[in-house]
């Protein structure tokens, strides 16, 4: 529980999360007008006073990405106008956070840009979850707060989960850390699944490095976007052996065509993912939905506890361990 000092606000990305989180706070959403010029410019504006209030506000960058940063960068604006006393965004997806590096000449890096924006924009604190690469972080001049879902994601597998015919499987180089982590959870040996990426959302399977034959493999991503990626490499472990392959991700992004892809069938028929599990980091798009059975797990209970620690000047350190076991 906490105080009448802190505010809970939500845009127009994540309103069932932000209910959910304010309810376990004790609280009530706090009123936002969010309105838009005959020209589309955006307009927010809080329905309540902001003077000397701790405001958090829970806002995810998914498509549509740039709308929704705004958003966050105008709501900002007239809060800090109106004398808020602290402004902490809630964004448990963190959008362009894969433009973390130039990859090659006259690439931006974007991840950089959008955390210079919410600083110039007044944003004194920033929580995320499981960000594209941890190296981001050092990319903000305000404070960060990284939230991972891997252990919640794990939790979820626990019951069925046997080191003698589950193996946990990296998509990526680069997810290779995270995958680990899943692996101890579930005591499970690792693959990592050795692919190259020849342009954004394309990529071509090169080789698997680790015994999947026989096996039931767990994939574990930070996020599925267009699904083409994830279903190469689910196809990839069947043709060596697998026995099925179940996926799970903090960020379901789910672009198209990700509905067709993710509940495609193989050569017999049989489905390419036994199981598709996320986070609500991302609301699920209606066409995911009557596209097949989803898992979605709620991030509202750490999220509520990481603001409530927050407002209470209590370490985070205690929500890390409570979340993370």
């Amino acid at each position: 529980m906490i105080g009448n000092n802190a505010l809970v606000f939500s845009l127009t990305a994540n309103k069932a999360l932000a209910e959910e989180v304010a309810s376990l706070l004790g609280k009530e959403v706090s009123p936002v007008t969010v309105s838009h010029f005959a020209d589309g410019e955006i307009m927010c504006e809080p329905g309540c006073s902001v003077r000397e209030k701790n405001c958090y506000i829970i806002q995810s960058t998914c498509g549509p990405v740039t709308e929704h940063l705004f958003e966050i960068l105008i709501f900002v604006d007239a809060i800090k106008r109106s004398s808020a006393k602290s402004i902490t965004v809630i964004m448990p997806y963190y959008g362009y956070a894969r433009q973390d590096r130039k990859a090659k000449p006259r690439q931006p890096i974007t991840s950089k840009l959008v955390a210079d924006l919410l600083k110039a924009a007044g944003v004194n604190r920033v929580v995320c979850v499981d960000l594209h690469a941890p190296q981001i972080q050092g990319f903000f001049s305000c404070l960060i707060d990284e939230m991972t879902a891997i252990p919640l994601l794990a939790t979820h597998f626990k019951p069925i989960v046997d080191k003698e015919t589950w193996i946990t499987v990296s998509p990526d180089h680069g997810g290779v850390n995270r995958a680990r982590r899943v692996a101890e959870i579930l005591n499970t040996p690792l693959a990592i699944i050795d692919k190259r990426r020849s342009r954004p959302n394309e990529a071509e399977v090169m080789n698997i490095v680790g015994e999947v034959s026989g096996k039931h493999c767990l994939m574990i991503d930070d996020m599925i976007d267009t699904g083409g990626s994830a279903v190469e490499g689910a196809k990839a472990l069947l043709k060596k052996g697998a026995k099925s392959v179940s996926i799970a991700c903090s960020h379901g992004v789910f672009s198209h065509p990700a509905e067709e892809r993710l509940f495609a069938k193989d050569e017999n028929g049989n489905p390419v993912f036994q199981e598709i599990v996320t986070t609500d980091s991302i609301p699920l798009k209606d066409e995911m939905k009557a596209a097949g059975k989803i898992t979605v797990m709620s991030l509202a209970p750490m999220l509520a506890k990481v603001i409530e620690h927050i407002e209470l000047g209590l370490p985070l350190t205690y929500v890390y361990q409570m979340f993370n076991d």
